[in-house]
């Protein structure tokens, strides 16, 4: 019972250190070898040119690498959208000093800490259209938007924020990628979600958890990082390097 109780536990440990310890080893590796800039006054934040202009009404999800040595693990992210015809997009997202929900803080597309933002994903036309108000009113009754409620780790943060209004509207079609720390808090202590979309969320704190459904795939969480894979849309998701699957010319991809 002992050999078979150890064994159990080596092949646990090496589980662990296949799915979450090399993905992110080679995350920090990499971001070694990036230029970064000395601090967030020496950083560009300005617009990054991955907005295009379209009269259709339109929500796009946004994400970038963060700043400092945290950014090896994680990105932050944000929503930006516009009405039909309306040339201006609304920016929205949360940040860790004030009164965290901000509205045009930045530029749509802008840098964070010079890092150019990736399309997590978009929803156009009249499902936009629709969605817009209905986004709106999520961020206006968001629950952590007080002074400090901000937490860097595990949340609630940035990604927090984002991922809450994924799940209260699912017909976004939209899940986070893995290395957005802070994605899986939904409160403190135990937690069991279903969202309205059918995914099932459990969660220790944000500590640790699971998310299985049609929007999430498969996902583990653990420490803020997420290891799993998505079957709908076929990808491999990877703590520290993202979500890693086939575009549509069948190429493979890594987002972030």
């Amino acid at each position: 019972m002992i050999r078979f109780l150890a064994r159990l536990i080596r092949r646990g440990f090496m589980l662990f250190a296949i799915c979450f310890l090399l993905p992110v080893a080679v995350a920090a590796l990499w971001w070694q070898t990036q230029d970064h800039p000395q601090s967030w006054r020496a950083a560009d934040w300005g617009a990054s040119g991955v907005l295009q202009p379209t009269d259709e009404a339109a929500i796009h999800v946004l994400a970038a690498r963060t700043g400092g040595q945290k950014g090896a693990v994680s990105v932050h992210s944000w929503l930006v959208w516009k009405p039909a015809g309306d040339a201006a997009w609304t920016r929205a997202e949360v940040v860790g000093w004030g009164r965290p929900v901000r509205l045009d803080a930045y530029a749509p597309d802008g840098k964070w800490y010079s890092n150019v933002p990736f399309h997590v994903g978009t929803v156009s036309g009249p499902k936009a259209a629709r969605l817009i108000p209905l986004i709106r009113a999520t961020i206006d009754a968001y629950p952590y938007d007080y002074n400090g409620s901000y937490t860097i780790w595990p949340g609630p943060n940035s990604n927090t924020f984002v991922s809450h209004i994924l799940r209260q509207h699912p017909e976004i079609g939209i899940a986070l990628p893995p290395h957005a720390v802070g994605k899986d808090f939904i409160g403190p202590g135990l937690r069991a979600l279903r969202d309205a979309g059918g995914d099932l969320h459990l969660s220790a704190g944000g500590y640790a958890g699971l998310s299985i459904g049609p929007r999430q795939g498969f996902e583990v969480n653990l420490l803020g990082q997420t290891f799993g894979f998505d079957l709908s849309r076929p990808a491999l998701k990877l703590p520290g390097i993202g979500r890693v699957g086939l575009d549509a010319a069948g190429t493979a991809r890594a987002d972030g």
